[in-house]
């Protein structure tokens, strides 16, 4: 039977991007399923108006004999004169785009030519609540929404499903499916002493704690306040303690999206040690790193998945995080022993209002969960309304400590059972079989778009 062939619209697969990560996942983990073009989006794109050809790359890789994956590189997200020639040259059987509706406004002003040829599927996240019922739109210009998070798929259920107005079309059930970001569990896992690394991270010195942040350093991600933190923890440690505890931050030190970190550490935090990478690290190295440190932090005030996390669980480190977005389902946040899934989140909402939890909610061991202590409303013209959940420094200082006061032993035992649960829900093959499956279904049941429809409004 010959395969069908999927246009994917994202970040070039070969970057280094959380979205061109997944994609990579995605494409590599069903090349025995699907054929791919990719059009690769970068900015000033250094290989625009070639075209890749990665067959021979994803084969020997794969041991897949009859894989199939090309690359258009391209300046930006695409627009449609590009991708009618795409249309009309490689003959695609269905278009996945990926990351933020508001980078695809050309495509959702297109979707009604484009639908009458091709589905679109959306493989999307969405950061936090209120509904967002601005992206209704974009939601019903799809044929199939994959969404990243459970958090994700309560929301498309509730906006997507609405019909408030009369040239509301609801989305149906199968349109909406789970498909949760995969970690690769043969790229991050435990390792064996690594002497070389330990000497990288420590340098002439011997820590007993090393937290770890591997974030952009931009706002939304906190990198000054998880130093503050840090340096708040250490205040409680007597000098002969706090002097073996190392923050490293794999991010870079100056960004004029961020802030400048040295600045910040010279003057909140120059009694204590901190070391910042500058550079950025392939799979191998970091799950090296996430080897070498004893807890990986993520207090972002809105994060859709994070994938950093997600990787120090892969590679059996315990995590602190965030109550928000996606990082919930990196908790294993359960109820009367059960799992939540992502059909609860469609009542549920969100777990980010501590006052408004579940009885009897617990998590994995692998995780020390901090809630927000300030929910607010932020907005821009294109996105009007979005909560923030913001930490409290106090908060984060204790789930530092408690991670410290367990000892090594125990936040390796706990990392263990951490990968055991990444791998059960969150590995690349859960990832591209609930992708295959809902792809499947689209392609079964899709039927061309009408040229127009009429609709009676009284």
């Amino acid at each position: 039977m010959t395969k069908k062939k999927i246009l994917l619209l994202s970040d070039d697969m070969r970057m280094t991007s959380g979205v061109a990560t997944m994609s990579r996942e995605l494409v590599i983990g069903t090349v025995d399923k699907f054929d791919w073009v990719q059009l690769g989006a970068a900015i000033k794109h250094p290989e625009y108006g070639k075209i890749i050809d990665l067959n021979s790359d994803v084969r020997e890789k794969t041991g897949v004999k009859d894989a199939n994956v090309k690359i258009y590189p391209y300046n930006g997200y695409g627009d449609i004169f590009k991708l009618r020639q795409l249309i009309e040259s490689e003959k695609p059987d269905a278009i996945l785009h990926f990351t933020d509706p508001h980078y695809w406004q050309w495509l959702y002003d297109n979707e009604h030519e484009i639908r009458q040829q091709v589905p679109i599927l959306y493989y999307h996240i969405w950061d936090d609540v209120p509904d967002p019922h601005y992206n209704r739109d974009y939601y019903e210009s799809c044929d199939w929404l994959g969404c990243i998070s459970k958090q994700t798929y309560g929301i498309v259920h509730r906006v997507g499903k609405s019909s408030r107005e009369v040239t509301h079309k609801p989305l149906e059930n199968w349109q909406i499916s789970y498909v949760p970001h995969g970690i690769n569990q043969k790229s991050f896992f435990p390792t064996e002493e690594d002497e070389k690394m330990k000497q990288f991270i420590h340098g002439d010195k011997e820590y007993d704690f090393i937290l770890f942040y591997n974030n952009r350093n931009i706002k939304r991600k906190q990198p000054s306040d998880v130093i503050y933190t840090y340096k708040m923890f250490c205040d409680t440690l007597p000098k002969e303690k706090s002097s073996k505890c190392l923050l490293l931050m794999h991010t870079a030190s100056v960004d004029n999206n961020g802030t400048d970190l040295v600045a910040v550490v010279n003057e909140l935090c120059s009694d204590y040690d901190v070391k910042f990478t500058n550079d950025k690290f392939d799979q191998s190295k970091l799950n090296r790193i996430y080897n070498q440190v004893d807890c990986t932090i993520n207090i972002a005030n809105n994060e859709g998945f994070g994938l950093t996390t997600a990787e120090s669980l892969m590679s059996g480190t315990p995590i602190i995080v965030n109550v928000t977005g996606g990082l919930q389902d990196q908790c294993g946040f359960k109820t009367k022993g059960s799992l939540l899934t992502e059909k609860d989140y469609i009542k549920i909402k969100s777990l980010h209002d501590k006052r408004n939890l579940p009885d009897n909610l617990e998590w994995g061991e692998w995780v020390i969960p901090v809630w927000p202590s300030s929910i607010t409303l932020n907005g821009s013209p294109s996105t009007p309304y979005i909560f923030d959940d913001r930490i409290n420094h106090y908060d984060v200082v204790d789930a530092i400590k408690e991670m410290y006061e367990m000892g090594r032993e125990e936040r390796k035992r706990r990392g263990l059972l951490g990968r055991n649960y990444m791998i059960e829900n969150f590995s690349s093959k859960v990832m591209c079989d609930t992708l295959v499956n809902g792809v499947e279904k689209v392609l079964k049941t899709y039927k061309p778009k009408k040229s127009f429809e009429l609709y009676k409004i009284s």
